[in-house]
């Protein structure tokens, strides 16, 4: 019972709220008239003042009586209307009166209405932060109490990897980067990090957690990453990262591009990587067509043995741990000859070709590299990737560090052409330049080169070596 004479004391508290300003007469208000009519008069006393001082003349001061005039008639033509609109407006009408009953009954049944189906006066109160979310947002209260159960489960027995691993990706999808980093910590402690793809994730939520920005850290594991395994793509992606956020904008640009040329076509990372090639490059002022390589196949990586695939799948992989060192280079020669004889029949594919070359270097065949690269160069004569490759593959086979051959810078002035702050050709060309006691170009090179290195580095300092031994004539 005295809930209902509760409820009924606060409805009729509403009700009065919202009937009293439609009961109320209006009331008409002073309103500003008066208080303008008095700044106009003081206005007109200070003019009188200013012309007996000689501050304005009897024309101005004629002027300026003439203007407050004017104001001071509008002014009192404005509050006759005032007054009497609100004369007329003094008593509510009929119609007022009408719609006040009308709410008076409305507000109470209505809210009779909502009550009496879904209210129950016993039901005691419940928090709002042990209420479920809705089903469309926030964090269902299920998941938050898995999450409460599994960091007490990994608290108890902190050597569960997967326990550690499925929290980490948890805090991830969240937004709790930084425990998502600390959880993936955890799990590289227990793999004591010879997981490539649990260091790899720990860099990643640290650099999450690092507002996008790789710090130190990330690079050291990415760095170990590579070191076991040269074709994570992630790890790739973000040492390229970290270099244009250090200010190696061409460094990071080469990196991307190689990534991009090695990836499948339907690669999760590829969106992202040729977009990054693309900022880059306009950033570089390069056009960015002449830069972004074509993907490999879709899934080639994961898909079945085919004819002169280009490397061996994962079940040949894994099969090849049990092969003989004979085995193995049988393999992976039938694998090289099998995309030559496909590359014959296709002289067309330059990607092809870049991995043909790529794979007779890795065998240590630099003549056959310097060819497949040349035909790669002649499939695609304006790709700066294949152009350094066969460069590359030109100073392997008939020359030195410190002495280009003759092709191979003719082969890196191309480049320059089309990318002049090419790193690798400001380097050779400048060498050769150097070689041929061409001063004045050397240092120009050079000095082009040593703005995209980062200060402190093993590479600046020996172009700074070079710039000055160059000066000094050495």
């Amino acid at each position: 019972m005295l809930f209902w004479i509760v409820a009924a004391l606060m409805t009729a508290a509403v009700t009065a709220l919202v009937l009293t300003p439609l009961l109320r007469a209006r009331q008409s208000s002073a309103g500003r008239a008066p208080y303008d009519m008095e700044v106009y008069r003081d206005q007109l006393a200070e003019l009188d003042h200013d012309l007996s001082r000689g501050v304005i003349d009897e024309r101005q001061a004629q002027a300026a009586r003439a203007e407050i005039g004017r104001r001071m008639l509008a002014v009192a033509d404005e509050d006759e209307g005032e007054r009497k609109a609100a004369s007329s407006a003094a008593a509510p009408g009929r119609g007022g009166r009408w719609v006040a009953l009308a709410l008076c009954a409305l507000i109470p049944l209505g809210a009779l209405a909502v009550y009496v189906p879904t209210g129950h006066p016993n039901l005691p109160a419940q928090p709002f932060a042990s209420r479920e979310a809705p089903p469309n947002g926030g964090t269902p209260g299920e998941v938050m109490q898995a999450i409460a159960k599994l960091e007490q489960h990994l608290k108890e027995e902190p050597g569960d990897l997967q326990g550690w691993l499925l929290i980490a990706q948890t805090y991830t999808r969240m937004g709790r980067f930084e425990d998502s980093a600390e959880a993936y910590r955890n799990a590289v402690g227990v793999s004591q990090g010879k997981d490539t793809g649990i260091l790899s994730s720990y860099a990643e939520a640290m650099t999450a957690a690092n507002q996008g920005m790789v710090p130190e850290e990330a690079v050291r594991t990415f760095d170990a990453v590579l070191q076991a395994d040269p074709r994570d793509a992630r790890a790739r992606y973000y040492l390229a990262l970290a270099r244009a956020q250090a200010g190696d904008l061409r460094g990071a640009l080469d990196r991307w591009v190689a990534l991009a040329a090695e990836s499948p076509a339907d690669a999760p990372w590829l969106a992202t990587v040729r977009q990054r090639i693309s900022d880059t490059a306009s950033q570089l002022g390069v056009d960015a067509a002449t830069v972004i390589p074509q993907p490999l196949p879709p899934s080639q990586a994961q898909a079945a043995p085919t004819p002169g695939a280009p490397g061996p799948t994962r079940e040949q992989m894994a099969g090849a741990a049990d092969m003989t060192p004979e085995q193995r280079d049988t393999m992976i020669r039938s694998m090289v000859d099998g995309l030559a004889s496909r590359l014959n029949d296709n002289p067309d594919d330059a990607d092809g070709w870049l991995r043909l070359g790529r794979a007779y270097r890795v065998l240590g065949e630099r003549d056959k590299a310097t060819e497949a690269l040349a035909s790669g160069v002649k499939a695609a004569p304006g790709r700066v990737d294949l152009l350094t490759a066969y460069a590359d593959a030109l100073i392997a086979s008939g020359g030195d560090q410190d002495a280009p051959p003759a092709p191979a810078v003719a082969v890196l002035r191309d480049v320059l052409k089309i990318q002049p702050d090419n790193p690798q050709a400001l380097y050779f060309v400048g060498l050769d330049a150097a070689r041929a006691a061409n001063t004045a170009e050397a240092s120009q090179l050079w000095g082009r080169l040593l703005t995209q290195l980062p200060p402190g580095s093993p590479e600046h300092a020996e172009v700074q070596s070079l710039l000055e031994r160059l000066k000094q004539g050495g």
